[in-house]
């Protein structure tokens, strides 16, 4: 699992079957940290409660479409849960700040 920042929504024109319902939400992967990192996509909105500035939890590829239902749905990203906190371990902190991973 991935953590994203959800960062707006999307309205399609056209919906798949198997869709109909599910939220669409534009996100923001994130690093362990909470930085951005990569490139925003669209994924289907699981959980149907996240909403914009909601960290979440994803999968992604053949996962994201096991996630809904009914399953194998055409995603290629999938909203799997909300994120209440983001703890680090403080050796995980202290190599952060010296710009290691």
């Amino acid at each position: 699992m991935f953590l994203g920042r959800v960062i707006g929504r999307v309205v399609p024109a056209v919906v798949a079957p198997g869709l109909e319902g599910v939220p669409l939400l534009w996100v923001q992967p994130l690093d362990k940290g909470g930085e951005p990192e990569g490139s925003p996509f669209v994924g289907a909105d699981g959980t149907r409660m996240a909403g914009p500035g909601e960290t979440v939890y994803w999968e992604a590829s053949r996962e994201a479409a096991l996630t809904l239902d009914p399953s194998f749905v055409p995603v290629d990203h999938a909203v799997v849960g909300l994120v209440d906190d983001v703890q680090l371990d403080a050796t995980a902190a202290a190599r952060r700040k010296r710009g290691k991973r």
